[in-house]
């Protein structure tokens, strides 16, 4: 007669797949995972607190850090909140420059995402290709921001200063680049048996799951849910694009993969269109105060970004510092359905449904 025990497991935080500081406690009987209980804490910054104590303009570099594989998204974020408030209007060229931004950190992000992905699950030439295309647009970030990872170049009224000379035909050259090595991507990965086997019907949640947990970004969208900030409420200057919000049905990891491969398409659609669009000359700053003080009172905006809807509060008593800072942050609510996938499946699926969330965990501890 054969007997089992169960064991209690930490998975992390060292583990190379929780990617950080997150520490997963699993209660196994053999290969087979009872229970997962999610330890996170390790990296918290406290940023929410930090912000009450600093100038509008100050907490910008802190929200590089949250996200800190998708900065641009969340510099725009907290300075759309405080614009919402002032009631600015931002010209047209910084609008330009804060969208193609963001569309190449949204590729960049997913491409992370890819190459780590497959790499946690046995391939490692996906990684080293991921790795070489998202090189090309640090190097654009990097012309642009100055920095290769925290870019802090958002602005209250607009950017921090414009595209150096010949940066926009640069980027121009890139959707075409991108377009041919995405490619070689699904020739390598999409039609790979193996890479099938391992992620088709697994981790599979339902479209009310999605919707009671409150995911968002393409963790809801493989249930068939068609949302997209972007598209559903406009902010920025998005409304002037032509793009797909790209849907899945079956829930399981199979179509998260499919959503965020096809999403780099769709944010290529918006970068080649952005291009074209962009006024050759122009301000890329509103006339502001050197000294920020938002009016009176509160604002929450929400926004895209490569994880799902990003939030931001802002409570002012009129003073140059905010009374109170909120983030809504994606990965920390996307990270709440693990436990109920991780429960019934086998260790090795354990590294494929987590990967396949997509957290980050300075968003997920920020």
């Amino acid at each position: 007669m054969l007997r089992t025990e169960e064991m209690l497991l930490n998975v992390g935080p060292q583990h190379p797949s929780t990617h950080g500081v997150f520490r997963l406690v699993v209660k196994i009987d053999g290969e087979m995972i009872k229970e997962a209980t999610p330890v996170i804490g390790y990296l918290h910054r406290g940023t929410e607190k930090l912000a009450e104590n600093l100038q509008y303009t100050q907490i910008i570099p802190y929200t590089d850090r949250m996200d800190y594989l998708s900065a641009m998204t969340n510099n725009y974020v907290i300075v759309h909140a405080v614009e919402t408030m002032m009631d600015l209007e931002i010209p047209e060229r910084a609008e330009y420059l804060r969208i193609l931004s963001m569309e190449l950190g949204r590729i960049a992000s997913h491409l992370v995402w890819f190459g780590t992905y497959l790499l946690d699950i046995g391939a490692v030439s996906p990684f080293l290709y991921a790795f070489r295309e998202r090189e090309v647009i640090i190097n654009l970030l990097n012309e642009l921001s100055g920095a290769r990872l925290t870019f802090n170049y958002m602005r209250v009224g607009g950017v921090k200063w414009d595209a150096p000379e010949g940066w926009v035909d640069r980027v121009r050259e890139f959707v075409p680049y991108m377009r041919e090595q995405l490619k070689g991507y699904h020739d390598l990965v999409s039609g790979n048996e193996i890479f099938l086997n391992r992620v088709k019907d697994v981790g599979t949640y339902t479209r009310e799951d999605a919707l009671e947990y409150a995911l968002s970004g393409a963790n809801l969208r493989c249930t068939g849910v068609d949302w997209d900030l972007r598209r559903d409420e406009p902010y920025s200057i998005y409304d002037r694009f032509d793009f797909d919000v790209i849907t899945r049905t079956k829930g399981d990891a199979w179509s998260r993969y499919e959503c965020r491969m096809a999403e780099i398409e769709e944010s290529l659609k918006i970068v080649e269109q952005a291009v074209e669009q962009i006024p050759e000359e122009g301000p890329i700053m509103a006339k502001v105060p050197k000294v920020i003080k938002a009016p009176k009172g509160e604002a929450y905006v929400r926004i895209e970004s490569p994880r799902g809807e990003i939030g931001c509060y802002i409570n002012s008593q009129g003073k140059k510092e905010p009374y109170r800072v909120k983030f809504r942050r994606p990965s920390f609510y996307n990270l709440q359905i693990l436990p109920k996938l991780l429960k019934g499946e086998n260790m090795a699926n354990l590294i494929t449904i987590l990967g396949g969330v997509d957290i980050v965990l300075g968003e997920v501890d920020g």
